[in-house]
């Protein structure tokens, strides 16, 4: 292993620690306070960005980086709760779309606070770390939109 690749794997390591820690952060807020998990919110995120207001179960899977049986769990979960539907793609009537409910929307609009309070108390604490400390520096600096990026 040359010391490039050792670099490499540390920078690795220290962005996944990153990952874990906001996620655990966010998680723990979700849940304690709209009985929401991390994918949950962001399914229902990502359905209100679409600009259909739905997407197709391959795009949210792919959106939220998760498999299909993942994806499919998650949609019978909050379909049970009332959060979101499944509808046949109009376009292509093969195909099945998950599209958000008003219950859902009112969820999110609730969440969205706690959402990114609990990121910038998890960065926040993460700038503190030397380890950390340069990823929230470079996360802060960029001006990148995660969805368009997904979908192009």
């Amino acid at each position: 292993m040359s010391l490039a690749d050792g670099d490499r794997a540390r920078g690795w390591r220290a962005l996944a620690a990153l990952q874990n820690r906001i996620e655990d952060r966010i998680e723990r807020a979700l849940q304690e306070a709209h009985d929401l998990s991390v994918n949950e919110f962001c399914a229902l995120h990502l359905l209100s960005q679409a600009g259909e207001g739905h997407l197709r179960m391959q795009q949210l899977a792919d959106r939220l980086v998760l498999s299909q049986s993942a994806t499919t769990r998650l949609v019978s979960r909050m379909e049970e709760r009332g959060l979101l539907t499944r509808t046949l793609d109009a376009a292509d009537r093969r195909g099945i779309c998950a599209r958000s409910t008003e219950a859902g929307r009112r969820l999110l609009a609730k969440a969205v606070p706690t959402h990114n309070s609990a990121l910038d108390d998890a960065l926040a604490e993460a700038s503190e770390l030397p380890e950390l400390g340069p990823l929230v520096t470079a996360l802060e600096s960029l001006d990148v939109k995660v969805e368009e990026s997904a979908s192009a």
